[in-house]
């Protein structure tokens, strides 16, 4: 069983899809389910400013080598439609801008039918991209006070790209994260790779990312944590994500844990700030 210190660190990196080390909680496997609600905003270097909302809802399993996970979210995006969720600014090519470009008769576009005007700004929400990984324990000493994990995802482009909701394509990734517990405090980092897929409409390249990050345990039941997180620009007219979280993780029993966070972005491809909240429970 790996240590419950860096249990609670995971937690936080795992609520806002950060690369995250495997962590399971027995030898005979754990199954979990959660639903949580995040919401940021920012200009991601434009004029105008981009909301979006993100319930994802999470199913996991945890065994004493791996964790299989799968995430799939329902989103709500308003602003630029060349601001794309988990993208940021792009150079946008798609005529139907943010979902509703080329409606024959001119309803809502000036263009009338026929015309190729493009939808700069509006609201979407539908399914956002479903996420899938697989993460595996290379290694983890005696003490279970330091551990290296492996973990693969693949991103499923299910997030309508004619509504703005994101590229419509498939990206592969792959991350190598650590941790080492200090007495009540756990130190956590990564570094990770992600092939991301290109559209006719928007042109991405692969990037690395990396995060670092301290928790400390409060008691038996609450602890708390922040983390540093760092990729390099992926879209042509984007810039690098560069962005600070803090986050709380609370245990309600021996089967729920509540999490909330905190954020802060400090480059163009990062939200100005953001904040969100996670309700698990494990069987």
């Amino acid at each position: 069983m790996r240590n419950q210190h860096y249990l609670a660190a995971v937690g936080g990196l795992l609520l806002i899809g950060l690369p995250a080390a495997h962590a399971a909680t027995t030898d005979n496997g754990q199954f979990s389910l959660s639903a949580g609600a995040d919401y940021s905003s920012g200009k991601y270097g434009t004029s105008s400013t981009t909301d979006i909302w993100s319930v994802p809802f999470t199913a996991e399993y945890q065994s004493s080598d791996w964790t299989f996970k799968l995430i799939v979210p329902y989103i709500n995006v308003s602003g630029p439609a060349n601001v794309i969720p988990g993208v940021g600014k792009t150079n946008n090519g798609n005529p139907h801008g943010r979902g509703l470009g080329h409606l024959v008769g001119g309803i809502l576009n000036p263009g009338g039918a026929g015309s190729s005007t493009i939808v700069s700004s509006g609201s979407a929400s539908g399914l956002g991209d479903v996420v899938a990984s697989a993460g595996y324990q290379v290694f983890t000493s005696s003490d279970q006070t330091f551990g290296v994990d492996l973990t693969g995802r693949v991103k499923f482009g299910t997030a309508d790209e004619n509504k703005g909701l994101g590229t419509g394509k498939n990206d592969y990734g792959l991350s190598l994260d650590t941790y080492k517990v200090i007495g009540s405090t756990t130190v956590f980092g990564g570094v990770g790779w992600t092939d991301y897929g290109s559209s006719q409409y928007i042109k991405l390249k692969n990037g690395f990312n990396a995060s670092l990050g301290a928790q400390y345990k409060l008691s038996q039941r609450d602890s708390i944590g922040a983390y540093y997180y760092y990729r390099e620009r992926i879209a042509e007219g984007g810039a690098p994500q560069s962005e600070l979280s803090g986050y709380w993780n609370h245990k309600l029993g021996e089967s729920w844990r509540l999490q909330a966070y905190v954020m802060g972005g400090f480059a163009n491809g990062s939200p100005d700030y953001g904040a969100g909240a996670s309700l698990k429970y494990a069987f």
